[in-house]
């Protein structure tokens, strides 16, 4: 290490999800050998107070001369925002001999000292800090470092003496690392409500008025207060949470003086955010609003007078969140009041892959866990829904262990805890229990069908890997070339010939979410109800994105306008047109459908734009046939006779249903001669023979020829 080096100053930016509470740090290379620290050394961190923490080597992507990532703890105990400067310097830490901690959060129940010390072994810190405890199952605990034996900065150790006080009533700290998949999001609301609080000269100097308000839209459980929480923490400010109903009072002028109150103590408290959460409560629109409801209409009114009334309310920003935007009175959504909303959506592939880092945090995983295939295998899932995986995960991880357990004992034995790991089986167990609620009105069951399930069609799989998959995957190709994707796919052919499962198996390979729509599903006998149906489908689509919508039998949802003279059908169809080809563009959205009736189908629907792709389904040829036979036969156990391409040319004109019933008939045909013949009920011991074939395919052609 050098000889005393000069301290020196570093901006903050995030750091890793996996960093967060490690007490870790990362500089670029060059910068610790500037401050002439290694890998693993200890250095003093000082913002507006100072704190410790170890270096580690800043990732390849985020090696920038003078960056440092600290995560939300480093940052709330040094005292520094992002964007903030900070000053390095190598510091020296001593073994702790005893250390006393108090729990952040009273009603959680502390972990015993033995666990907490292993938990916490190896992280350096002073007495004021927070230091935070990861638990089994995505749990953790924060605790405020009250003193230390000896003063000054420490780092626990096997020996060290823990001791915890009672628990304060503020709550766990949610930093900006514990918000994933939304980082675009994070960033525009940063710029909308930290730099004026922090900074209103900027603003002041533009000859501008800062934002006064910022509205969260999106779907349950997508992180919309988890944000609000994360910027009021992060931005260092007083901080009023206000509950939507919470506010109506049955008294006349109580509701409206109860918003008053809030907004005098944001002022009397400036720089402030008021956060108000399910702001639909409060604020419905009003020309909605029957007589009765007249204590909501004040409520609106005043609302409004206090967030753009003749009175200036100061650095006071007004953060509300809402599911159902267009539920909330007009006026309210305009510049001045809530001059940006911000869509908080569903979460992409990779920002599911960033929650469940976060969620996993603290969990023993097992080797062969892959959450990049657990993100591409939850489409439609949200954050919310991500950490109910998780936690339903390490629940399955812990019902395997309980009969191993006599609780009788007391405390459970390390040896035990040591072997409690999370398996990638736990996460299958887990995804079979838990929805996706973006899509929990109208999902489905995960399809477990691939392209290896159907036999022959390779012309068609293809342009549907062309069609479907790359406009996904491969977007900024489609760009550079100046196109679109297609929109509409439509399969049309006899029945049995493997429309529906090959809808199920594009399902099944593809990373977006999948909608299936039965056609008569749909209507209704209540005028609008069924053209509400289509415009609900296709705004979860779109809110889903990327997204599959599967019309099964669309025949029956689109016939011909006039022909039929139901004019019930008449707007179905007017309301699929439009929503596939209309104003409102359909990024990131592909309609599939399939129908063995194509001279019943509206013509409107069939031109390019709406279904670009019309593919025929045939009955299949040999080769065909033969690929079929090779799915299905090839998972049952033959006799060492059957040749299937002999059976392949005696199935000639049968479709991929009836080679698929052929298979079925005559399995079903051995396991008689077995039970029937009192064989011993050996199951490795069945064989399905050519006889078998022949017998089952005797009786197929008898049953076709009458």
């Amino acid at each position: 290490m050098a000889d005393d080096p000069a301290p020196a100053s570093f901006r903050v930016c995030e750091a890793p999800t996996r960093d967060v509470g490690r007490g870790l740090i990362r500089l670029d290379p060059d910068d610790m050998a500037r401050l002439g620290v290694e890998v693993g050394d200890v250095v003093s961190i000082l913002g507006r107070r100072t704190t410790v923490a170890r270096v580690m080597p800043a990732h390849a992507g985020m090696r920038r001369q003078s960056l440092v990532q600290m995560d939300g703890l480093a940052r709330v105990n040094a005292g520094a925002s992002l964007d903030e400067q900070v000053t390095l310097h190598p510091a020296t830490v001593a073994k702790a001999r005893a250390v006393t901690l108090a729990q952040v959060g009273a009603s959680a129940r502390s972990p015993d000292t033995r666990t907490l010390r292993r938990l916490l072994d190896g992280i350096p810190m002073l007495a004021g800090d927070r230091v935070r405890a990861a638990l089994v199952g995505a749990q953790t605990r924060e605790f405020t470092v009250e003193s230390s034996d000896p003063p000054g900065p420490v780092m626990i150790g096997p020996e060290t003496q823990l001791r915890c006080l009672d628990g304060t009533n503020e709550g766990n700290a949610v930093t900006y690392e514990d918000v994933g998949g939304l980082g675009q999001e994070v960033r525009r609301i940063r710029e909308m409500i930290e730099l004026p609080l922090k900074h209103p000269e900027v603003f002041q100097h533009l000859g501008i008025d800062p934002p006064k308000g910022v509205l969260l839209c999106g779907p349950p459980g997508t992180g919309k207060t988890l944000i609000a929480r994360a910027v009021a923490r992060e931005a260092n400010v007083h901080f009023i949470h206000v509950n939507g109903p919470e506010i109506i009072d049955k008294m006349y002028g109580a509701s409206e003086a109860q918003l008053r109150r809030m907004f005098d103590e944001a002022e009397k408290n400036a720089p402030s955010i008021i956060f108000v959460d399910e702001l639909d409560a409060i604020a419905p629109k009003r020309e909605e609003m029957s007589g009765d409801r007249q204590v909501e209409r004040r409520v609106v009114a005043q609302l409004l007078g206090l967030m753009d009334g003749l009175q200036s309310r100061g650095q006071v920003i007004v953060i509300a969140a809402t599911n159902i935007p267009n539920a909330i009175d007009p006026a309210l959504r305009r510049p001045g009041r809530f001059d940006r909303e911000i869509i908080v959506g569903v979460p992409d592939e990779n920002g599911r892959r960033e929650i469940l880092e976060i969620h996993t945090r603290g969990m023993p995983l097992a080797g062969d866990v892959d959450l990049a295939r657990l993100a591409f295998r939850t489409p439609g899932f949200v954050g919310a829904d991500l950490a109910a995986l998780c936690r339903e995960a390490a629940m399955s991880a812990l019902r395997r262990l309980i009969p191993d357990i006599n609780f009788a004992d007391g405390r459970v034995p390390d040896e035990k805890l040591a072997a409690l790991v999370v398996t990638a089986e736990d996460f299958v167990v887990a995804q079979a229990g838990t929805q996706p609620s973006a899509l929990r009105e109208i999902v489905t069951q995960p399809s477990h069908k691939r392209w290896s399930d159907v036999g022959g069609l390779d012309a068609i799989k293809q342009l549907l890997v062309e069609a479907v998959q790359w406009p996904t995957r491969h977007g900024a190709l489609y760009a550079a070339a100046g196109i679109q994707p297609p929109k509409g796919i439509l399969f049309y052919g006899g029945p049995g010939t493997g429309k529906t499962l090959l809808a199920k198996a594009l399902a099944g390979e593809s990373g977006a979410n999948f909608i299936a729509v039965k056609g008569p599903q749909l209507l209704s006998m209540w005028a609008g109800e069924s053209e509400r149906g289509v415009r609900e489908v296709f705004r979860k689509a779109r809110q889903t994105a990327p997204c599959i919508i599967f019309f099964d039998e669309i025949d029956t949802l689109t016939p011909n306008r006039g022909a039929t003279g139901g004019a019930l059908t008449d707007r179905v169809v007017a309301q699929l047109l439009t929503e596939i080809d209309g104003v409102e563009d359909l990024r990131g959205v592909t309609v599939l459908a399939a129908t063995n009736r194509l001279d019943q189908i509206d013509p409107a629907l069939l031109r390019p734009g709406r279904f670009d792709f019309l593919v025929e389904f045939h009955a299949p040829d040999h080769a065909g046939r033969r690929a079929i036979l090779d799915v299905h036969a090839g998972r049952m156990p033959l006799a060492p006779g059957v040749d299937l391409d002999a059976l392949a040319a005696a199935t000639e004109g049968m479709v991929g249903a009836e080679i698929e019933a052929l298979c079925r008939q005559a399995g079903v045909a051995a396991i008689r001669e077995r039970v029937m013949g009192h064989a011993p009920a050996d199951a490795a011991a069945l064989a399905v023979t050519s006889h078998h074939f022949d017998e089952a395919l005797s009786a197929m052609k008898k049953e076709r020829a009458a």
